[in-house]
């Protein structure tokens, strides 16, 4: 139960660094072990693109044979046929952890339960079943393969990783981003290492909408693009004001194939089924605290002067925390 334990934790660390990178799928992690030794650790990276399960199946393989693949691990497609055509009981000997009951169904990517079944490694541990009913079967289909199944190990842990999943399926999930010193301060330019700025384009790419205050578009006057990641990709924008009127001068206006809305009511946007990104200061926070779910915080290793800082209560519950570069990333729940 202890090595379980090990096992997947590595394997929910691991989901942690992909975190709402995969929207509109959910983050999962997977670990395969074989003869005692970890012969693959992988997350799902991006929708569309092959699960974690199979990712871990052709690192494995790496691993196990000596052999590189060639062709993009990446086309779920593609991966799918090459696991297929290997020889019976390749993964016999292999014991595969993964977060999340794998899908028994077939979408932008084929069924990972099947591509188990006709594996058949010697044991399969879940995390935590699948909460979706559309989704879920990968454990009965597995069962009727003959093979062992342990279910419920990290749960809660493994919960905690698909909870914007589940929020998205009947609302709009809402993350406030901060970017602060040890002390709490927030002003003074850039406070994140490249790494952390890279982290939060990456997460302005898949986001459904962006919502920055008016105050701080009329006084930052940002780009708020993808510029560390991608050029051509960009964030749509609310504006969260009383007042529409904006110099259109300012640089996020003038960001291609974007669509900007103003508004002073955002409770249709929070009704839809979409990942929104919020970043502001502490009139945003103060304004929108009863709606963010959760609450992700760059943290630099530097003390400040500035008297600019968050003066806002709120209860937060640590879900994860990380390094990135310098700068220490933590993961909360709002509570």
């Amino acid at each position: 139960m202890i090595t379980n334990q090990i096992y997947m934790t590595q394997a929910i660390k691991k989901a942690w660094d992909y975190q709402l990178k995969t929207y509109p799928n959910p983050t999962v992690g997977a670990l395969i072990v074989c003869n005692n030794k970890i012969v693959a650790l992988e997350a799902h990276q991006k929708a569309g693109t092959s699960h974690a399960e199979v990712l871990a199946f052709l690192f494995a393989y790496e691993t196990l044979s000596g052999k590189k693949i060639d062709f993009d691990r990446f086309d779920a497609y593609k991966a799918h046929k090459f696991l297929y055509s290997l020889p019976k009981g390749f993964f016999s000997d292999c014991i595969i952890y993964v977060t999340l009951e794998p899908c028994s169904h077939i979408g932008k990517t084929p069924s990972c339960a099947s591509l188990i079944s006709e594996l058949k490694p010697k044991k399969i541990v879940i995390a935590t079943s699948d909460p979706i009913k559309e989704h879920s079967g990968g454990v009965e289909k597995l069962k009727e393969q003959g093979i062992e199944i342990e279910v419920g190990i990290c749960e809660k842990e493994a919960k905690d990783l698909i909870e914007p999943f589940l929020i998205w399926q009947k609302r709009a999930f809402i993350l406030f981003k901060i970017a602060q010193t040890s002390n709490g301060k927030i002003g003074g330019g850039y406070l994140s290492s490249k790494e952390s700025l890279t982290h939060v384009h990456q997460l302005r790419s898949v986001c459904s909408n962006m919502i920055i205050g008016g105050n701080t578009v009329r006084v930052d006057r940002p780009t708020l693009d993808c510029r560390f990641i991608d050029k051509n990709k960009a964030p749509d924008i609310i504006i969260y004001s009383k007042r529409d009127k904006f110099d259109k001068k300012i640089p996020l206006f003038k960001v291609k194939e974007r669509e900007i809305l103003i508004s002073s009511d955002l409770e249709d946007e929070f009704k839809r089924k979409s990942f929104i990104l919020i970043e502001g200061g502490e009139g945003m926070l103060n304004s929108l605290r009863d709606r963010i779910d959760w609450l992700l915080q760059y943290q630099t290793p530097k003390l400040s002067s500035h008297n600019s800082s968050y003066s806002v209560d709120i209860d937060l519950e640590f879900l994860h925390q990380n390094r990135v570069g310098v700068d220490l990333r933590l993961w909360s729940r709002v509570t």
